[in-house]
Order: structure tokens, then C-alpha cells, then sequence
């Protein structure tokens, strides 16, 4: 069984109505992990969630922890999520870079996905720092240093050449559409292997023994449509993803 490690897709989000002279708020959470959780245990892997407010307490702090994972990701969680952490900033405390322990895994033989959204790669406004960071380092892409989103309201269709690389084995050469992506730029070395427009939606590349993805179109709504997440070929799109990135996992 694949152990994989899936970090962010969650929020609270608070809605305010004005009713004449009348007004009144409330607070919910909405947790989209739960669509992944959905692929990847239909697929028989065991899928471990951090949500995004909880990252600070369970994120792994020690590489055995962390090398227990078949593959890592994150997606839609910006850095200071990992950085700015209760018990280094109310007392000066030092503490350990998860971030840093993220890139010794790859190093060492481990598999990290990033996953488009408002918060990954740079994101919404640059909010999602993640330029200039240990995982950009890991990265087969390079990121911008500003608001990075390319919205796309009237959809992208998107294709492939099935078969070309292990990720898209056993995949149709055209896709469901997205609506909109992380605009990034391929590193040297990497193998992109879904463009829209020449711009990398996927993109495969290796660091030190390990293998490592970006995915630079969200994993689930607004930018994958049910249309996306709900293809026939999805589970098998993430199925493939999963088995290359854990490909290197002992060296």
C-alpha cells in the first residue's frame, strides 16, 4: 500500500449579509482535500490530510517521520504556513526548517508534488511565497516573483501524447478542460509534459534521488472543473503520478 502525505486544500471562510438595517456573519470550513482523499483511497492508498491550519502542529519535524510517505504534496498552501511557526515567533525560539527537511527527503530518494492554486507556486497577489524558497530548489520549474494565476474563464481544453511518459500511460490524448493554471517556466533538465498555450501545466523533473512534480492547475474547484475531477481518467492520471514519484523513494 502507497503511504501518501497530502498537505492544504482546506479554509474557513466567513459570509456576511446585510439585510436592510440588519446584518449578521458566520464562520464555516470547507475542507476540498476530501475529493482527493476520494482518488486516492478508491485507489487503495492510505492518505494522510494535513489541512492548512493545522500544519504547524502535525507537519513532520524529523526526516523518520517524513520518510514514511511514498510521495508528499502540497497544494493551495502558501509558505508561511511552514515557516511562520507559534513556538519560533512568540518566543524566538529556534526550530527546525520544514521546508529545509522537505528538500532533504527529495534528496534522499523521496517524491514531492506541488499542486496549482491561489496560494502554491507564487499564487494570488505573491501570497503564497513559495519564490526563493528550499522547495523551489526541488522544483522542475522556476517561479515568478509576482501574482502568477492566468484565469481562464472560458476554459482550456487540454491534450497530451499518451504514452510519452510513464505519468500519461494509459491516458487519452484529450482532456478535460481547466480554468486556469500557475504560469511557470520549465527548468533546463525538467520534461513538460502538458502545455497549454507553451506554458507547462505538468511538469516532471528529478532532485538529487528523488523525483518531483509540478502540477500547476489545481487538484479541485475553481480551476478543475467538475468536469476535470470527475473524468473517468482522473484516478489513473494521480495513480501514475504517485507510482513515478515513489519510483526512486529507496535509492
Amino acid at each position: 500500500m502507497k503511504n501518501i502525505l497530502f498537505v492544504g486544500e482546506s479554509c474557513f471562510y466567513t459570509t456576511t449579509e446585510y439585510k436592510g438595517v440588519d446584518m449578521f456573519s458566520e464562520t464555516n470550513y470547507n475542507e476540498s482535500a476530501r475529493i482527493m482523499r476520494e482518488v486516492f483511497e478508491k485507489l487503495g492508498y492510505k492518505f494522510t490530510h494535513i489541512p492548512c491550519h493545522l500544519v504547524a502542529r502535525d507537519y513532520p519535524c524529523d526526516p523518520e517521520s517524513l520518510k514514511k510517505y511514498d510521495a508528499v504534496f502540497f497544494s493551495d498552501i502558501g509558505s508561511n504556513s511552514f515557516l511562520l511557526l507559534p513556538e519560533m515567533t512568540r518566543t524566538g525560539k529556534r526550530i527546525v526548517n520544514r521546508l529545509a527537511l522537505t528538500k532533504q527527503y527529495v534528496e534522499q530518494g523521496g517524491g514531492f508534488c506541488m499542486i496549482g492554486g491561489y496560494l502554491t507556486f507564487q499564487g494570488m497577489d505573491a501570497k503564497g511565497k513559495w519564490k526563493d524558497t528550499h522547495i523551489e530548489d526541488i522544483l522542475p520549474v522556476n517561479l515568478l516573483y509576482g501574482d502568477d494565476r492566468c484565469e481562464i474563464p472560458e476554459g482550456a481544453d487540454l491534450t497530451c501524447i499518451p504514452g510519452s511518459h510513464p505519468i500519461l500511460t494509459g491516458l487519452p490524448e484529450t482532456w478535460p478542460y481547466i480554468l486556469g493554471y500557475n504560469k511557470l517556466t520549465a527548468k533546463e533538465d525538467a520534461e513538460v509534459l502538458v502545455r497549454w498555450n507553451g506554458d507547462p501545466i505538468i511538469t516532471a523533473g528529478t532532485y538529487g534521488k528523488g523525483r518531483t512534480l509540478a502540477y500547476a492547475t489545481d487538484c479541485t474547484p475553481h480551476w478543475a472543473p467538475s468536469a476535470m475531477y470527475t473524468w473517468e481518467y482522473y484516478g489513473k492520471l494521480w495513480d501514475n503520478i504517485v507510482l513515478w514519484l515513489s519510483g526512486n523513494k529507496n535509492g
